[in-house]
């Protein structure tokens, strides 16, 4: 009788207790098995373990046997699923399409929100390869730690509609409550080295120039303007000339008052030790001004700070600016010109931001992040989920 392999699944389930995995792989061991694929996840101290394993049709018998005899005496449960050549190599094909990575995080997760980001998926023809808790273990009590939850797919294939699927992310994103980002799985996300940030409604929670303005007694004035030229609405130097030229007279020590002050972002501290710890390269490009960007750069140690300069004489705003305008054009500009300073590829930078005049950077980085975004900077875009 002729010696052939035969392709065999084994799935292992019960209470997780150290040497599990080691003793029924030992058993693989000692009848020479081929391991073809290997999967383990741990929920709540409960074992789920699949091991895809090829082996001579003259051990076959006696493997399985001994897995069923080993996995009594570890209290688990082995069941077994023959697998046939063609129904393997179909399957091996498969790790060539692409590949992305689904990241969603929210204060809580819901059965509800990962419900609807998997139909998205099943919508647009792809498999979740892989779902994976990138955060802590979630704690009954919310008073003992922030609450957040982060989960990430992996998910093989190729949209039927990449703008239609992007559309649907932010939808409920907007819906449900919860962040979501949609990347390419490659080399280039696993090696970010450069994140550039706008400033005003995204490391801090409010828009400065509201803030000089309202000490200036223009504020609604300002607000007004600045709030279209967040939608896209009008230009943004236009609105930039416009807002300066209402804060001539302001004293300089305003702006001193106003940086002790400034409403930081929750989770800022913790987010700027974690990616200094990286070794990210960290810069503001912000349509801001460069005195309260300093401040964040002396606090956070910010790598780059590149801003507006507000023009002074006499200890007073002369409702001018120095230099050109910090717009969205120059901050993808500046960001390009990080990058080369860096010797960072431009698929190694992300970027962060809420506006309109964001879009710019937001498209030309790596990754392009739209945080608490205006409603033109909700609009899909190919670089916001990068391809």
């Amino acid at each position: 009788m002729s010696t052939h392999n035969e392709i065999i699944l084994a799935t292992i389930s019960g209470n997780d207790k150290p040497g599990v995995t080691a003793e029924l792989t030992e058993v693989l061991a000692s009848h020479n098995a081929n391991i073809l694929d290997i999967g383990q996840a741990d929920i709540h101290n409960n074992l789920t373990l699949g091991i895809l394993f090829q082996i001579t049709n003259d051990n076959a018998g006696d493997t399985i046997k001994d897995l069923i005899f080993k996995g009594y005496e570890l209290d688990v449960t082995v069941k077994f699923q023959p697998t046939s050549n063609d129904v393997y190599s179909t399957w091996v094909k498969m790790q060539g399409k692409n590949r992305y990575i689904i990241t969603i995080l929210g204060r809580k997760l819901t059965a509800r929100q990962i419900a609807s980001v998997s139909k998205v998926v099943a919508d647009q023809g792809m498999n979740i390869d892989d779902i994976k808790r990138l955060s802590g273990r979630i704690p009954l009590d919310e008073n003992e730690r922030a609450p957040k939850a982060c989960v990430e797919f992996s998910v093989r294939g190729t949209p039927k509609n990449l703008e239609e699927m992007q559309s649907r992310f932010l939808q409920l994103s907007d819906e449900l409550d919860f962040d979501i980002s949609f990347q390419e799985e490659n080399m280039f996300r696993r090696t970010r080295r450069l994140i550039c940030f706008d400033m005003d409604s995204t490391l801090i929670q409010t828009e400065v120039i509201d803030e000089l303005a309202e000490r200036a007694g223009v504020g609604e004035q300002v607000r007004a303007i600045t709030e279209s030229a967040m939608r896209g609405d009008i230009d943004f130097s236009e609105s930039f000339k416009k807002r300066c030229a209402l804060l001539k007279g302001l004293d300089v020590s305003v702006l001193q008052e106003i940086a002790e002050n400034m409403p930081i972002t929750e989770g800022m501290d913790r987010m700027m030790k974690i990616l200094k710890k990286v070794g990210l390269k960290i810069a503001i490009l912000s349509g801001g001004f460069t005195y309260f960007g300093n401040y964040l750069k002396q606090k956070y140690g910010i790598d780059y700070v590149y801003a507006n300069e507000l023009e002074t004489e006499d200890g007073k705003l002369t409702g001018r600016y120095i230099g050109d305008i910090v717009d969205g054009k120059r901050k993808a500009e500046l960001l390009r010109l990080v990058a080369h300073a860096e010797n960072v590829d431009i698929r190694q930078t992300v970027a962060v931001g809420d506006g309109a005049n964001d879009l710019p950077m937001i498209s030309v980085a790596g990754l392009g992040i739209a945080f608490h975004a205006k409603p033109k900077s909700r609009k899909p875009l190919s670089k916001a989920f990068p391809q």
